[in-house]
């Protein structure tokens, strides 16, 4: 999986009045050591036939200095080193880029380093060289062993999680800052309480994406992509964002919604301050009146780039396809293509083409109408173009509400948010065993949120 857990939307413009953004930057490509049945972008291999899928030397320098020349009054430019698997490329690619940033950057500027991986090939040495260079990483882990291994499995169909553990051990023994992506699909999505208690009380993870799995297709391709775009690559079809049916693996919506609230009435009640949920995080600044950090529920988009191997930049991530191909930055500078009429329009796409539906939502100030490319429903008006998500959106965005609105106005009073957790264990406290759970699921408190209180 390819969103980075790393990263945070960046300001349309920076203090000099030009413009930032943010690139996602595959020195390998889509090639990767795992096989995961999910992993869409594994089908971009077939962009480039018989690519060595190895950034050159030189295609590294100028990506390096491009983008530090694109931010000038930058007091810190992220790099963020994405794949398939980043790690494939070796150290000694990552040691010449912390060389070219040293040379590159401004007296002053600093640059923060952000890798994706899969953790599976991490060792002792990796982890005292992301240490001494202060990497951000980002661990994909979906949750126990169990729902991990329904779909993330190597290139032989085996199960992963216990060479991925090993990798977060290396990471944790060198003190390296660390964070986890984990996917919401098909196999985990009913089970949200247990993977956020997994991801916080085992692994210690304090910084958790949420990612939805949402795999489209069409009639035609939805036999061969239920098999899983990992399998044999080769044979699949290119994953372009089209269809309107899904995978077996893709989460449902009322999937999406029940498990993000079952993991909010959990964090909610202890760990406001403590842990980072990246959606709680985007609401409340939603709520206090700010953007938030994740590009599906800014109002536009268009500042969160893909560079592929060979200098391609692509208007994203999600959309590594040839109708978004924006240039080569080998031809062109990044600034230069950012800038395109094609890319702009992109982005503010995602504003101007909401349905009448959306515009008129109670929550779109922090729904904006998610991610562009989960746009292929009908909404109840028979308009075309909503979120696929959009009853799960609901669901969660009614939910947290009023603690949302109370959380920020705790933050407009100078206070801390985590105040609010008292305020539930007072409630709590008053609620009776056999009472129906708060968070809505229909079981009564004692065997659901309640089941571990005094």
């Amino acid at each position: 999986m390819t969103e980075s857990a790393a990263t945070a939307v960046p300001t349309p413009t920076g203090p000099g009045g030009g413009r930032l953004f943010h690139v996602m930057v595959k020195p390998t490509g889509a090639v990767c050591n795992l096989d995961c049945e999910y992993c869409f972008f594994l089908s971009k291999e077939m962009l480039y036939p018989g690519s060595r899928f190895r950034m050159a030397e030189e295609m590294q320098e100028t990506y390096v200095r491009q983008l530090l020349e694109a931010h000038p009054t930058a007091s810190e430019v992220v790099m963020a080193w994405q794949g398939g698997e980043p790690t494939m490329m070796g150290l000694d690619f990552f040691r010449r880029a912390i060389e070219l940033q040293a040379r590159y950057k401004r007296p002053g500027q600093q640059v923060l380093n952000t890798l994706q991986t899969n953790g599976t090939l991490l060792n002792d040495e990796w982890g005292a060289f992301l240490r001494e260079h202060d990497f951000l990483v980002g661990i994909s882990i979906d949750g126990p062993p169990s729902m991990h291994d329904a779909y993330r499995v190597d290139k032989g169909g085996k199960p992963t999680s216990h060479r991925v553990l090993k990798g977060l051990d290396v990471l944790k023994r060198h003190g390296v800052e660390w964070n986890v992506l984990t996917t919401i699909n098909a196999a985990n999505g009913d089970h949200g309480g247990e993977v956020y208690r997994y991801l916080r009380d085992d692994l210690g993870a304090s910084f958790i994406q949420l990612i939805p799995i949402i795999e489209r297709a069409t009639p035609e391709t939805l036999p061969i992509a239920d098999e899983g775009w990992g399998s044999g690559v080769r044979s699949r079809p290119l994953y372009v964002q089209e269809g309107s049916l899904v995978t077996r693996r893709s989460v449902s919506p009322e999937q999406y919604g029940r498990f993000v609230i079952e993991v909010f009435e959990d964090w909610v009640r202890h760990d406001i301050g403590s842990v980072y949920v990246q959606v709680f995080d985007t609401a409340l600044a939603s709520w206090y009146g700010e953007g938030g950090g994740m590009c599906v529920h800014a109002e536009t988009c268009g500042s969160q780039l893909a560079l592929e191997h060979n200098g391609d930049l692509y208007s994203c991530d999600h959309f590594v396809e040839p109708a978004h191909l924006l240039g080569n930055i080998g031809d062109r500078t990044m600034l230069e293509l950012v800038d395109l009429a094609q890319q702009r329009k992109f982005g503010q796409d995602k504003r101007d083409t909401l349905t009448r539906t959306c515009r008129e939502c109670d929550v779109l100030f922090a729904c904006n109408g998610g991610c562009p490319k989960d746009r292929f429903t009908t909404a109840p008006s028979g308009e075309p173009g909503q979120h696929y998500l959009c009853p799960g959106y609901l669901s969660f965005f009614h939910h947290v509400g009023e603690p949302m609105a109370r959380m920020a106005q705790l933050l407009r009073e100078g206070r801390a948010p985590a105040e609010l957790m008292a305020d539930y264990a007072r409630a709590d406290a008053a609620r009776g065993r056999n009472e129906p759970c708060p968070c809505g699921s229909g079981r009564k408190w004692k065997t659901c949120h309640g089941s571990g209180a005094p």
